[in-house]
């Protein structure tokens, strides 16, 4: 499967305490689908970490380019929650959403576990000098024991800020955001782990990224746009 087009979505949040069986419910069921849905949406996955004191849930949706995060057919999901939706969203906390440029893959396929790792520039409109070193810095961090594929993505965060009625049904939220953010597959755990401290490495001598914040999520849950073919409504709530 992999990610899929040229752009991701990416999402990570807390949930408040009692309310994780009942998000994954919705996610599955109801949330996942429907963003699936959507055109221009291609893969999705959910991410989860059920012991890190910080982000225990991320997402990312994976498009066709990044304006289908600003897109009609988005934003008018986006305005109009379903009664499900309007439930679960308060309580989400701590939420970072952030859309990127996919600007350089390595591998194929999809690991059981994914480190984010987000990055701030070095200096202010790295970003040219970021997309020149993109591929060799993922090519070298895919040949690390423990690698499966890697994706680099660039902040558009002026193409995620666009306030909607989600926006408003979750607390007021100020998470720090970022320039850059590498997503690292493995296949086990234990071998991605080994792998990050030689990613980081990879990733400074670029000269253009520093600051790295880490998390290690098992793969909880994947959905693709094939997988939604020929499906006309949201899936029946299950209590």
């Amino acid at each position: 499967m992999g990610l899929k087009g040229s752009a991701f979505l990416a999402i990570w949040h807390d949930i408040a305490e009692g309310g994780h069986e009942a998000y994954i419910e919705w996610h599955t069921r109801e949330h996942m689908p429907e963003r699936l849905s959507i055109p221009g949406f291609r893969t999705g996955k959910r991410l989860h970490a059920p012991q890190a004191p910080r982000y225990v849930f991320g997402t990312i949706y994976a498009a066709d380019d990044v304006e289908v995060f600003r897109s009609d057919a988005y934003l008018q999901r986006l305005n109009h929650p379903t009664p499900w939706t309007a439930e679960i969203a308060p309580s989400f906390q701590n939420f970072l959403r952030v859309a990127c440029d996919r600007v350089a893959t390595a591998g194929t396929g999809d690991g059981g576990c994914m480190a984010t790792i987000r990055f701030d520039f070095v200096e202010a409109g790295s970003d040219a000098a970021l997309r020149q070193a993109a591929q060799s810095l993922v090519d070298a961090v895919h040949a690390l024991p423990g690698v499966a594929c890697v994706h680099l993505g660039i902040a558009r965060s002026e193409v995620s800020g666009v306030r909607t009625r989600e926006t408003e049904l979750r607390s007021a939220m100020a998470e720090r955001g970022f320039d850059a953010v590498l997503l690292v597959e493995g296949a086990s755990q234990v071998g991605l782990e080994a792998a990050l401290p030689e990613a980081q490495r990879l990733a400074f001598a670029t000269g253009v990224l520093s600051t790295p914040r880490v998390d290690i999520y098992e793969t909880a849950f994947s959905l693709t746009s094939e997988d939604m073919q020929g499906y006309h409504r949201l899936p029946a709530r299950q209590r």
